[in-house]
């Protein structure tokens, strides 16, 4: 939905609880009904007209325009479609990525050998995907929410196991900020779900943090990515060493010990 159907929505609900119709509208800002009408069906007039519409139905037009912004919902995730149009175009991709990153349009054309044709072109694209809302002067607006993330198995995780996961991994994580943890041990099935919402809750940690840098213009930030799994797992060759009773045991989910008789 857009800023214009939102605040129209806005306008109709007013309306609607105060009891004014379209008619009633009409004659206190002194057009015809149809007229009005018609504003409202193509959700187009000008602001001098949409400030007198909402003084008109007894709403001041700052609250209008914030209530209508609040109205925005917010995607969590992209639809299988969406995610494939993004995988189908690396530039498209890219500009998606710089954009959950909160990039203006001057650092993506500093940054990177794209065309500013290229990279309004992929705005009116991801616009139109429901990835961000675009503005005036190709500003835009994250239309996702602070729990956006892709799809599990969708097109984008696949692409990125394809060509990130050893490219990330191929480092030596010492540069500054920079860290590679292992850790490995026995977790309970209550103790494998409250370590992977405290795997959630520092992903949040890094897009609150990386937003508020973003927000700082004295604040030069260079690219980071947090990848953070957390899943049953053990290594092949570990597993053709175990004994026989606890490969068993092990592919039926059960405890790798020996049963006490």
């Amino acid at each position: 939905m857009t800023s214009a159907a939102r605040l129209f929505d806005v306008l109709r609900a007013d309306m609607k609880a105060a009891g004014i119709t379209y008619r009633a509208l009409a004659q206190r800002i002194g057009m015809s009904e149809s007229s009005v009408k018609r504003m409202f069906s193509e959700q187009d007039m000008p602001l001098s007209r949409l400030a007198q519409v909402s003084e008109a139905v007894g709403v001041a037009f700052e609250e209008l325009l914030v209530r209508a912004a609040r109205s925005a919902p917010e995607l969590t995730r992209l639809t299988l479609e969406q995610e494939r149009a993004l995988v189908a175009d690396p530039r498209l991709l890219l500009v998606a990525i710089c954009c959950l990153s909160q990039w203006t349009v001057e650092q993506m054309l500093g940054a990177y050998t794209l065309t500013p044709a290229e990279v309004v072109a992929s705005l009116v694209r991801l616009d139109r995907l429901g990835l961000i809302e675009l503005k005036v002067d190709n500003r835009y607006r994250l239309a996702v929410s602070h729990s956006f993330h892709w799809r599990r198995e969708g097109p984008v995780m696949a692409y990125l196991r394809r060509h990130v996961v050893d490219e990330f991994f191929d480092a030596g994580f010492d540069g500054r900020g920079e860290t590679l943890v292992t850790v490995h041990g026995q977790l309970s099935p209550a103790g494998a779900v409250e370590m992977a919402q405290r795997v959630a809750q520092l992903a949040g940690a890094f897009v609150h943090r990386q937003r508020e840098d973003q927000r700082d213009p004295a604040a030069a930030g260079d690219g980071y990515t947090l990848i953070v799994g957390l899943r049953s797992f053990e290594l092949g060759a570990f597993t053709e060493m175990r004994r026989r009773t606890a490969q068993r045991n092990s592919a039926e989910g059960s405890s790798t010990e020996p049963r006490k008789r």
